[in-house]
C-alpha cells in the first residue's frame, strides 16, 4: 500500500480531538515515520483568550430503549459530540432530541460537531446521528449513558524542519485533528510527510518545515510561544485525497512565492483548478499565521460532498490525487529553488537619482511632452518605486509577474541594484 494511504488508513478512525489518548497515539505513530519535534503546551498557558480543553476520552456512550441499545456512539468517533459532558439518566423523546445533531444534507450521514473543543467553558452532552435515526424516534422514555474520562489537557504540536542554506523557511502546514475523518485533514498530513521525505537528502536554498497541529488553536499556541522569525511564508495542505478539483487560494495579503510557482506547476500540468483570493475557497486557520506576519496560501480539493461527515473515510481517497498533490508541490519547490531570490540590504528609500546609485528610471513629464508610453519603461518605474517596500525575500520571476514585465529585463535592472550592494540576488 502507498505510504500516504497507509497513514490515512491507520489513523483516520482514531478519536483525534484536540487533547486525547487517540491524538497521542497518532503523534507516536507519525514520530515513528519522521523524527518530529513535539511542542507541548499545558492548560495553564492561556493565550489571547484561547483555552486548551481537557484531555477527553470516551468510555461508553449509548441510547437505550426498552432495555435494547438502539445507538452505540463508540462505534464511530463522530457519533458523540466532541467534549460531550458525561450524563446518565432517563429522558423523554423531546428532551433527547434537544441533544441530537444531524446533517440536514443527508439522511444517512453522521455530522461532525466540533465547536465545544474551541469553547470548553460552554459544554453540554449530546450525540451526532443520521437524520433518519432522528426522524424514527417515537414518543416515550429513553435511557442515556455517557461515560467519559477527563484529565488536564496538554496541546501537542508536531514540527519537522529540514535545514537549507538560507535563514529563510518555507512552512508546510496541515491539521492532525478531526476524529473519524480521512480527507480532512489526514490527507494533507500524509502529503506533507511525503514532501518532506522526498526533500530529505536534497540540498536546498530554503529550509522547509512541516507543522502538524490542531486546527487554528494549535497554530496559535505554536506561534505565540515558539516564534520563529525565519519563517518566510507558508502553504496549507488541506483535503488533498479526493478526486475533486484542486483549489489554490491566496494568502490574506495576496500571492506568495510558493503560491506563484505552484500556479505555474498546475498550469504546466494542464490540470483544471480554481485560483481565488483568501477566504473564497476554504479557511483552515491561515489568518492565525497572518496575525504573526506569516503569509500562508493553501492548496486543497475542497469542496467535496462528504465534508464533515462519517462519509469522509478512506473509500473516497485516491492514490492518484495524493500523488498528483505531492508532485505539484515538489515542482513548485523546484521552481522556487531555481529562481533568483531578491534579498534587500537596506531600509527606507534610496535616492535613486543620486549619481552614487544612478538607478533612476525617467518616465518623462507631461508638461514638456516627454511622457514615455513604452510599457517596459512604465513598469520599470513602478519596480523602482516599490522595491524598497518589499520587506521579505522575493523571487525574480514573481517580481516580473507582479509588474507584468519580461523576466530578463527585470533581472537586468535588479542586477544594477546588486552592483550597488543594495540587494543580493541568490
Amino acid at each position: 500500500m502507498n505510504g500516504m494511504l497507509r497513514i490515512i488508513n491507520d489513523l483516520y478512525y482514531l478519536n483525534r480531538v484536540f487533547c486525547s489518548s487517540d491524538y497521542d497515539r497518532s503523534i507516536d505513530y507519525l514520530c515513528s515515520i519522521i523524527p518530529f519535534t513535539i511542542y507541548r503546551f499545558s492548560s495553564d498557558k492561556q493565550n489571547n483568550g484561547w483555552i486548551i480543553p481537557p484531555k477527553w476520552d470516551v468510555l461508553e456512550a449509548k441510547i437505550i430503549k426498552y432495555g435494547e441499545i438502539i445507538y452505540d456512539a463508540t462505534e464511530n468517533p463522530l457519533r458523540l459530540i466532541a467534549l460531550s459532558l458525561p450524563f446518565e439518566g432517563t429522558v423523554t423523546c423531546d428532551e433527547l432530541k434537544k441533544h441530537l445533531h444531524y446533517d440536514a444534507r443527508y439522511d444517512a450521514a453522521v455530522p461532525y460537531h466540533f465547536r465545544q473543543m474551541y469553547r470548553s467553558w460552554e459544554r453540554d452532552w449530546g450525540f451526532c446521528v443520521p437524520k433518519s435515526f432522528y426522524d424514527s424516534l417515537e414518543p416515550g422514555e429513553y435511557e442515556v449513558i455517557i461515560r467519559t474520562k477527563e484529565a488536564e489537557g496538554e496541546l501537542k504540536v508536531l514540527e519537522y524542519t529540514r535545514e537549507g542554506k538560507l535563514d529563510s523557511t518555507i512552512l508546510l502546514a496541515a491539521h492532525l485533528d478531526h476524529p473519524g475523518m480521512a480527507n480532512d485533514d489526514l490527507a494533507g498530513c500524509a502529503v506533507g510527510i511525503e514532501v518532506m521525505r522526498r526533500l530529505k537528502d536534497r540540498p536546498t536554498k530554503f529550509s522547509y518545515s512541516l507543522l502538524l497541529h490542531q486546527e487554528i488553536i494549535g497554530a496559535e499556541y505554536y506561534l505565540a510561544h515558539n516564534r520563529d522569525n525565519s519563517i518566510l511564508e507558508g502553504l496549507f495542505l488541506e483535503m488533498l485525497g479526493t478526486d475533486t478539483q484542486l483549489g489554490l487560494q491566496s494568502a490574506p495579503w495576496g500571492m506568495t512565492n510558493i503560491e506563484f510557482f505552484l500556479k505555474q506547476a498546475i498550469d504546466n500540468a494542464g490540470i483544471a483548478y480554481s485560483h481565488k483570493p483568501y477566504g473564497d475557497i476554504v479557511v483552515n486557520g491561515e489568518y492565525i499565521f497572518a496575525g504573526y506576519d506569516i503569509p500562508v496560501s493553501s492548496l486543497s480539493r475542497y469542496p467535496y460532498p462528504e465534508y464533515h461527515t462519517d462519509r469522509d473515510n478512506p473509500d473516497i481517497i485516491t492514490e492518484n490525487s495524493l500523488e498528483e498533490s505531492v508532485n505539484l508541490v515538489m515542482e513548485a519547490i523546484d521552481r522556487l529553488e531555481n529562481d533568483p531570490l531578491i534579498i534587500k540590504n537596506f531600509e527606507g528609500n534610496i535616492c535613486v537619482s543620486n549619481p552614487v546609485y544612478d538607478l533612476y528610471v525617467d518616465p518623462g513629464q507631461p508638461a514638456f511632452g516627454s511622457v514615455h508610453n513604452n510599457h517596459d519603461m512604465q513598469q520599470l518605474r513602478k519596480l523602482m518605486e516599490l522595491l524598497p517596500s518589499y520587506d521579505r525575500p522575493i523571487s525574480c520571476q514573481y517580481l516580473a509577474h507582479q509588474f507584468s514585465m519580461d523576466s530578463d529585463l527585470c533581472e537586468q535592472y535588479l542586477q544594477k541594484w546588486q552592483e550597488r550592494n543594495l540587494i543580493k540576488i541568490i
